[in-house]
């Protein structure tokens, strides 16, 4: 009968933390190349927002998140298309902007009707099928448009002014870049919470980039490396006790950790 409980209660969680790291991957690689590290803080802070917005009109959370994070996510598309400030400049002042404005949102409220610990730093073992089913379609929605858009994706990463030249719609494949961001991460707090996806997105990629020898590759071992992240960390929260979220981003520290044993690949 445990075996039976322990089997039903992580078939959810596992299932679901799988379809976040399996997108995590090819889009933390994007991150990584792209030095796009602080955008998932911003993003971060932007669902905060969302939270304070969705408890202050009683309308819901998940649906004001992902509709706060998309309209940050465009915003930041326009301001950076002015090229009058420096990207990692503009992402540190929407980032704390949307910090700031998601806490005096909150510390209005009477009273809080949501578990924010659960919310900053996931809640895993709370999903349900339902979850299951929504986080899976998500990830099969962002991986087919990541599929479409691939080379488009890596010609802007590596050169926008020759992506241009080649006929790619620079802006375009830009703003979807970002919204399929903001896609994963509102996706990605019931696993890790707002404050540590950006982790889960930069570390397997990081530790991939050292064992990959094409964009593929990368993008593929970042996959890997987070799903190993994830079942690591259930398992670890399960014999330990340990908060879920915090459990897998320590996991992906540690296998980060081991590909710095190995030499990058040339």
């Amino acid at each position: 009968m445990g075996g039976t409980t322990m089997i039903e209660l992580l078939a959810p969680a596992l299932l679901a933390g799988l379809a976040v790291a399996l997108v995590a991957g090819p889009m933390g690689a994007f991150v990584v190349w792209r030095r796009m590290a602080f955008f998932g803080d911003t993003m971060a802070n932007s669902a905060l927002l969302g939270a304070a917005l969705a408890l202050a009109l009683q309308v819901n959370l998940y649906l004001a998140v992902i509709a706060t994070c998309l309209v940050v996510a465009v915003a930041l598309v326009g301001l950076q298309r002015q090229r009058q400030i420096a990207d990692d400049t503009l992402l540190g002042i929407v980032a704390h902007i949307t910090l700031a404005l998601g806490i005096i949102a909150l510390s209005l409220q009477d009273s809080v009707q949501v578990d924010l610990f659960a919310y900053l730093f996931g809640d895993l073992l709370a999903v349900d099928w339902r979850d299951v089913v929504v986080l899976w379609a998500g990830a099969a929605v962002i991986l087919a448009l990541l599929a479409w858009r691939w080379r488009a994706l890596l010609s802007i990463t590596v050169n926008e002014d020759l992506a241009r030249v080649e006929g790619v719609a620079v802006p375009a494949t830009r703003l979807l870049l970002m919204l399929l961001l903001a896609l994963l991460i509102t996706g990605a707090i019931r696993t890790v919470g707002v404050l540590l996806i950006t982790s889960l997105l930069v570390m397997p990629a990081a530790g991939a980039r050292r064992l990959a020898r094409t964009p593929e590759q990368m993008a593929g071992f970042a996959s890997l490396i987070g799903l190993v992240s994830v079942m690591l960390g259930l398992t670890l929260s399960w014999h330990a006790d340990t908060p879920v979220g915090p459990s897998i981003v320590v996991a992906a520290a540690v296998l980060f950790g081991l590909t710095l044993l190995r030499r990058p690949t040339s």
